[in-house]
């Protein structure tokens, strides 16, 4: 009976021990690829360039980690996810940012996403994107309040929308494209103010709109 343990003792031992091997030292699983999907802001090149993947490196010791944190700190990237794909592989898979808005800065448009955060190049402003014109007193925080406002607008209310003039976090305004203005305020309640100035905007023909306080909105210059 002992001798029967210690066979299988032996035999278990051997399959360790290939085991180790065949992960730490062996040539076959070794990185041979990184493959890049969800990406079409960065080049593929670009993504395995920062991400670092050394190619010949034992699989199971590749510092997914370093790679993630890499790649995640692009201003294009929203969120990214690096795994093993075995036996020779590496995947990176890229959620790049969705911009809301564009912003002009220093002279440069700018997308601005969902988060407030600037992370690509326009040549011009896309049709039925809202231009966001901020004030000498608007800093990163009141870029953030604009594209929370701007994230909160229905779709046919935001293609209406020629640009939003922001002073400071609670003095935004919205410029349609008819040149009527809704007083905006800040960011605070902004799909209720929404709602709201979608309907008043039906109701009642005016130059200014104020939703300021949804509660209680007004109305300025009057049309008839």
């Amino acid at each position: 009976m002992s001798l029967r343990y210690a066979v299988a003792a032996l035999a278990l031992l051997a399959v360790l021990a290939t085991s180790v091997y065949l992960v730490f030292f062996s040539t076959t699983l070794q990185v041979r690829k990184v493959a890049v999907a969800g990406n079409e802001l960065l080049s593929d090149a670009k993504v395995r360039r920062i991400a670092d993947v050394p190619l010949g490196e034992q699989l199971a010791l590749v510092d997914l980690a370093r790679a993630d944190a890499r790649v995640g700190a692009l201003a294009e990237v929203a969120s990214v996810d690096v795994t093993r794909t075995w036996p020779d592989g590496v995947r990176i898979e890229v959620v790049e940012r969705t911009a809301v808005a564009v912003v002009e800065l220093d002279g440069r448009l700018r997308g601005l996403d969902a988060d407030g955060v600037v992370f690509r190049d326009y040549r011009s402003v896309p049709q039925g994107m809202p231009l966001i014109r901020s004030g000498a007193a608007a800093g990163t925080d009141a870029l953030r309040e604009a594209a929370t406002v701007v994230s909160a607008l229905p779709e046919d209310l935001a293609t209406r929308v020629d640009h939003v003039e922001v002073a400071t976090v609670d003095q935004i305004t919205l410029v349609m494209r008819d040149q009527r203005q809704v007083l905006w305020g800040s960011a605070e309640e902004s799909e209720l103010k929404a709602q709201v100035i979608d309907a008043l905007m039906t109701a009642q023909q005016a130059r200014v709109y104020d939703v300021s306080v949804p509660g209680n909105p007004t109305v300025r210059e009057p049309v008839g």
